[in-house]
């Protein structure tokens, strides 16, 4: 007997399970299986999370407060990247069967079927996450309403045929483990360090996480819209386009062959700690920017790198028949988080001359 038969089978009572709330869920409830499996559970949403948060300690007059809700706002951000880096590494390493690939033809399936990566279930872990950063915050009554959402995404993913109970429930374990884990890291910064911190992460952070969400949504949509290959005109200079590359930004080192998937991924998850680290040193307003640019761009093409094994490029611009290699939104903000550093040493190095001119 394998251990998987006995952790992730429970000896055939999770396929079972899936069967009876998949085959169980009646027709009427499928579309707030819809509701809460492509759009609330959708780790789409996690920007306006982030919104939500950062306006609400804006908002609030009470000192204490307002450093509470940014504190989960950081914690938030940290456990999200934690927990979706071991999701996509597990997803990745185990390559469990989805549900329509073990069973075949299902009673109920919402959106595209899928055969891989079924473990764990991405949507039950973010579900988790937005529970665990709201939970310290909330009364009782929105606490139980945290608890009926978190378990609803979780139905909607069996109901939708999507994943097994096991999945979610790896998941909801996941998501719980990286927000303890990020809470001790911010338990660990001194007092006056956190405060420091805390005030600045929901800029930073925010514009990070908005560049990496922005950039997977855009490559989601282009690569559900249109096949491997299509090119799109939208204007005499500019195409739509779905390309691949396992190179670097802008196709550079294309073709490079399966080391580079693996290897640009580790390259870019090292630059982002690096500029995690840089960030928490306490930095100018546009070295800020431009890290933070950086830093979503990154981490976009990363995930890419893990969970697709290529980098989506969609946009392409030419002139004249001369194609400049296709690109993305990662793509762009690495570029203007450039720009943003090189003006912010121009800016210093002026700053330098005229101190040395007046002395």
């Amino acid at each position: 007997m394998s251990w998987k038969s006995v952790l992730y089978d429970w000896g055939g009572l999770n396929g079972a399970l899936f069967q009876f709330i998949n085959e169980a869920t009646p027709p009427i409830l499928m579309p707030l299986a819809w509701l809460f499996s492509n759009v609330l559970g959708n780790y789409w949403t996690a920007p306006l999370v982030l919104l939500t948060l950062w306006a609400w300690s804006r908002s609030t007059v009470v000192t204490g407060r307002a450093l509470a809700i940014r504190r989960q706002l950081l914690q938030f951000v940290i456990s999200f990247g934690i927990a979706f880096a071991i999701t996509s590494i597990l997803k990745l390493w185990l390559d469990f069967p989805r549900p329509a690939a073990v069973f075949g033809q299902l009673d109920h399936v919402l959106g595209t079927v899928e055969a891989h990566y079924s473990l764990p279930s991405g949507h039950s872990t973010y579900a988790a996450l937005v529970v665990g950063a709201l939970w310290p915050l909330a009364g009782v009554r929105q606490r139980m309403v945290l608890v009926a959402y978190v378990v609803l995404v979780g139905w909607s993913r069996i109901a939708a045929g999507m994943h097994f109970p096991a999945d979610v429930l790896a998941g909801w374990g996941i998501a719980s483990g990286s927000l303890v884990f990020a809470g001790s890291l911010l338990t660990m910064l001194p007092v006056a360090g956190r405060l420091t911190v805390l005030r600045a992460a929901g800029i930073w952070y925010g514009l990070a996480a908005a560049v990496l969400l922005g950039d997977q949504f855009a490559k989601a949509v282009v690569s559900l819209l249109y096949g491997y290959g299509d090119q799109v005109a939208v204007t005499s200079f500019f195409n739509l386009v779905h390309f691949r590359n396992n190179g670097a930004a802008f196709s550079l080192l294309a073709g490079a062959g399966d080391w580079a998937r693996f290897g640009f991924a580790a390259l870019a998850l090292g630059v982002s700690l690096w500029l995690i680290r840089l960030l928490r040193q306490g930095v100018s307003k546009w070295e800020g920017v431009g890290y933070c640019l950086i830093l979503g761009g990154a981490l976009g093409n990363a995930v890419d790198r893990l969970l697709r094994g290529a980098v989506v490029d969609f946009l392409d611009f030419h002139w004249q028949g001369a194609h400049w290699p296709a690109f993305n939104l990662a793509d762009v903000a690495i570029a203007f988080g450039a720009a943003c550093l090189l003006a912010a040493a121009m800016h210093q190095g002026k700053a330098v001359a005229s101190d040395s001119g007046h002395q």
